[in-house]
């Protein structure tokens, strides 16, 4: 940084970091190169490091060192695999399911040894135009930034998209690997990404429909659409009810591949899984039930006034099992603010900070 300044960072972990670890984790070191020195054969061990005086790094500047400390991490586990992983070491099978919770619940349910990855991201909503190349990864992640308000740290999100791909990338060929997802537009399209990204692995790859599996094997009297919804001791249950059941075959492989191919292709930013498939729809498609909803909360108040966003889209996931996306709901009930649909009383920052009433 600037013309001699060097930021020296002590690696103490073999997992991926973020830009939210290096602020609150970690040690750091800062020296001033002299002027005969050169960075390339700077060594931090033959230098004193300042003392009572140190410089500002930018969050822009912290994700550039994040990606150059995780490219080291990856090499170091894949040049020293047997040292790598100290945590997951000598795991027999790699669990991968589209949500963080459920990876939660999968990681206290399924027994030892064993590798979860979750991926941080909701996959019914937001462009997936080129989603495995680098740039569609940038326009699918400046939309989100654009038009959702998930609360997340500054590259939180980029951070965690990254780290989870090169988790995937790590897979070994040898182990086994498990796929969850339910009957809902997030895993279904999570699916066929995942499937897509493993599409040069030899490992053999076991789909978990975790809807089809609860019904069967738990109760058909209560409705499960995700996999997060399930008990971490049913997980457990459906895994062994559904593990030596075979793989899906080369033939299946190449047909979820076409069906992510033209998945990549499409411009919408809102799909729902409906007849068995995902479906594109417009991007307003649940404003006039929103719209109905707010008349329906209004009918209940005394007099017409303010709501909270957070009780809005509460009660709309409370009345319906389509797997809409709370975060995508708030986009949908700003964007009637601003094009004047809608009254405002307070800021828009979060679900729990303003409320809306009808014009």
């Amino acid at each position: 940084m600037e013309p001699n300044v060097v930021f020296v960072y002590k690696v103490e972990t073999q997992q991926y970091v973020t830009v939210s670890d290096l602020n609150e984790k970690g040690e750091w070191q800062t020296f001033e190169l002299l002027h005969e020195d050169n960075f390339e054969t700077f060594n931090h061990e033959e230098s004193h490091p300042l003392e009572g005086r140190g410089y500002c790094i930018t969050l822009n500047d912290k994700n550039r060192m994040v990606e150059e400390i995780n490219q080291h991490i990856q090499n170091y586990r894949h040049l020293q695999p047997s040292l790598a992983r100290t945590v997951e070491e000598g795991y027999s099978a790699v669990h991968i399911v589209s949500s963080e919770s459920a990876a939660g619940s999968l990681r206290v349910g399924l027994e030892r040894p064993k590798l979860v990855i979750g991926f941080p991201d909701s996959f019914s909503i937001g462009p997936l135009w080129r989603l495995d190349e680098e740039a569609g990864q940038r326009f699918r992640k400046e939309w989100l930034y654009e038009h959702i308000n998930d609360e997340q740290d500054d590259f939180k999100y980029e951070n965690k998209f990254a780290n989870t791909l090169r988790e995937i990338e790590d897979i070994p060929g040898q182990v086994p690997i498990y796929i969850w997802y339910g009957n809902n537009p997030d895993e279904q399209t999570g699916l066929r990404f995942l499937l897509f990204l493993l599409r040069n692995k030899p490992n053999d790859i076991f789909l978990m429909n975790s809807t089809e599996l609860y019904e069967r094997y738990i109760t058909k009297d209560q409705l499960i659409f995700h996999t997060g919804h399930i008990e971490p001791t049913d997980l457990k249950l459906l895994f062994e009810k559904n593990r030596k059941n075979p793989p899906i075959t080369e033939q299946e492989r190449i047909q979820f591949h076409r069906e992510w191919n033209t998945l990549a292709e499409t411009k919408e930013v809102l799909r729902l899984w409906m007849e068995h498939e995902i479906k594109g729809v417009k991007e307003n498609h649940f404003d006039p039930l929103i719209i109905h909803t707010i008349e329906m909360l209004h009918q209940e108040q005394e007099k017409k006034d303010y709501i909270v966003v957070g009780k809005v889209i509460g009660e709309i996931l409370s009345r319906t099992n389509e797997g809409m996306n709370a975060f995508f709901l708030e986009y949908r009930i700003r964007d009637m603010l601003y094009r004047g649909g809608l009254e405002l009383k307070g800021i828009p920052k979060s679900m729990r900070h303003y409320r809306v009433k009808l014009r």
